[in-house]
């Protein structure tokens, strides 16, 4: 005798086997209408569970529910767009090969969560979208192999974690800094990836991908941004630091003052901090001794002067003339110090001047010693050699010359000069990894970067000049430039390149008879003060840029 639970259970069966019989039917009542279950589109063939299609000319929207696994050959639709699976939800494998479509959107294979093997071989893709494959966390194995692929945008694989096998032979991938990420992410997945080939740049040309490592990329690249105008013009610029705050001076020989600035630390910003009223001024440069703040002015017209800042009055107050007899026009000034004791020397442009170096004695500046007189001085440059104190004086009327530190007389000795290197207007030197170089400025012909080479300087390299009156070495963190001004056409940026071993060109820069550039870094940031003598002086931003990204 069978119980009611039997009976029911078997009412149960009976109704299953009825509703799989309907869902199975090919021919359904909804709303008392017929709706036909979706056909295999025209130009596809269709099984039990695949579909092919060839030379269709769109992505068909419908098919059997059955189809597990689609395929389009010699397809004639120029892109796969977004959205064009969400018809098909099923789907586990999907290919296309010899097609002619070159560009995969975003989200071109949304609505597929159980795709398990996507294959894009031998079509003509040129671009993927950043998210062409998003959604795709089932994907186990995905081929791109043998299209016109050059790059793939960064973190394209992102959320792919079932990734174990992906295919990029034959494409032409360059393995530049846009290509990086994809060494990185070769050396953290778990996936395979058969062995590709880099089509260049020219120094990765025909190497193996899979070998190259992510320290392989130089990908940082620099440039300096404009970020403050200032409103005045000015002839020479000097950054400097005072009770640990930062500080610039700018020289405006027109307005007859030493413009003063502070960083503001909350408005991050430059802004006024005091003057110094002079006449015809062309140097203000400061001097920090027992932590007391000095200011040479060097003016045209007038005679020149010292200042030092009184704390308590809040003001600079000067304390000294410079003799007029022998500074009649100065044009340069350098600040130093020998064996603890500290100088400055300024370069006299005059006829009946003399370039003169002076000497804190604990009171004031005395006359220490008068290099030459007559040559019409236009810069002087305090640097070591081989440890050495030395000046190199550029001068209108000879070749630049290079004084040595006597150290017996306590003066300086003329070595050397420079030659071949006539109407150099200003020396300036720098090192890279302990050798030393220095930088020459001509106003028309070509500026020179010359090397010592423990005898001489030697010529490493030549700028063409138009109207050159500054070619300055300028260091940021690891990075060290030289800046070649310009009176008739654009300021050009050039970068050491430590493999080469020269000044490659980097940036060019808009500024107005440049005179004189310096750097000051304050609250983790980098700026480059630049004085412009018939323009508005600026201030530039010192960026790092990843070219990765």
């Amino acid at each position: 005798m069978r119980s009611p639970n039997d009976s029911s259970l078997g009412c149960l069966r009976s109704c299953w086997r009825l509703m799989v019989w309907v869902a199975a039917a090919s021919l359904v009542l909804i709303d008392g209408r017929r709706v036909k279950q979706p056909r295999c589109p025209a130009g596809c063939t269709c099984t039990k569970d695949n579909a092919l299609c060839e030379d269709v000319r769109s992505v068909p929207h419908a098919f059997p529910s059955d189809v597990l696994s689609l395929s389009f050959v010699k397809s004639g639709f120029s892109e796969i767009t977004g959205g064009s699976f969400v018809h098909t939800p099923h789907l586990q494998l999907l290919l296309f090969t010899a097609n002619t479509f070159d560009i995969i959107d975003e989200d071109a294979f949304a609505g597929l969560p159980h795709l398990e093997y996507l294959f894009i071989e031998n079509n003509r893709i040129a671009s993927i979208s950043p998210n062409a494959f998003r959604g795709l966390k089932a994907l186990i194995h995905l081929s791109l192999a043998y299209n016109n692929l050059d790059t793939l945008p960064r973190d394209v694989f992102k959320g792919m974690d079932a990734l174990s096998k992906v295919d990029l032979r034959g494409n032409n991938l360059i393995c530049d800094c846009k290509l990086k990420w994809l060494v990185e992410w070769m050396h953290q997945t778990n996936a395979t990836l058969d062995q590709i080939h880099c089509s260049g740049p020219p120094n990765y040309q025909g190497r193996k991908i899979n070998d190259l490592l992510p320290h392989s990329f130089d990908c940082i690249t620099t440039e300096f941004a404009s970020y403050q105008p200032l409103k005045f013009e000015s002839i020479s610029v000097e950054a400097f630091t005072f009770v640990n705050e930062q500080y610039v001076v700018f020289a405006q020989p027109f307005a007859g003052t030493c413009s003063f600035l502070e960083w503001d630390h909350v408005e991050m910003t430059f802004r006024t901090y005091d003057t110094i009223e002079s006449t015809s001024t062309v140097v203000c440069k400061p001097m920090v001794i027992d932590h007391h703040l000095f200011v040479i002015v060097a003016q045209l017209f007038g005679g020149s002067h010292i200042y030092k800042r009184d704390s308590s009055a809040n003001k600079f107050i000067k304390i000294q003339d410079i003799d007029i007899l022998k500074i009649r026009k100065p044009n340069d000034i350098e600040t130093f110090m020998i064996n603890g004791e500290s100088f400055f020397v300024i370069a006299d442009s005059s006829k009946a001047g003399s370039t003169t170096v002076y000497k804190w004695n604990g009171n004031g500046f005395y006359t220490h010693q008068s290099l030459h007189p007559w040559y019409r001085d236009t810069d002087v440059e305090y640097l070591e050699i081989s440890n050495k104190p030395h000046l190199i004086l550029s001068s209108s009327s000879q070749r630049p010359v290079v004084y040595q530190w006597n150290r017996s007389q306590k003066k300086f000795d003329r070595r050397t000069d420079i030659p071949d290197m006539e109407d150099v207007f200003s020396v300036k030197h720098f090192w890279v990894k302990g050798d030393l170089f220095i930088c020459l400025t001509r106003f028309i012909g070509d500026s020179r970067v010359m090397r010592w080479d423990g005898a001489m300087f030697r010529e490493v390299q030549t700028f063409p000049s138009r109207g050159s009156m500054v070619f300055q070495p300028v260091s940021v963190s690891n990075w060290q430039y030289a800046i070649l001004g310009s009176d008739y056409s654009l300021t050009q940026v050039y970068q050491w390149d430590t493999k080469r071993g020269q000044f490659i060109p980097s940036q060019e820069l808009n500024i107005q008879a440049p005179r004189s550039f310096s750097v000051v870094s304050v609250d983790d940031r980098v700026f480059l003060l630049a004085s412009s003598f018939k323009g508005k002086s600026q201030i530039f931003e010192h960026h790092e840029i990843d070219l990765s990204d």
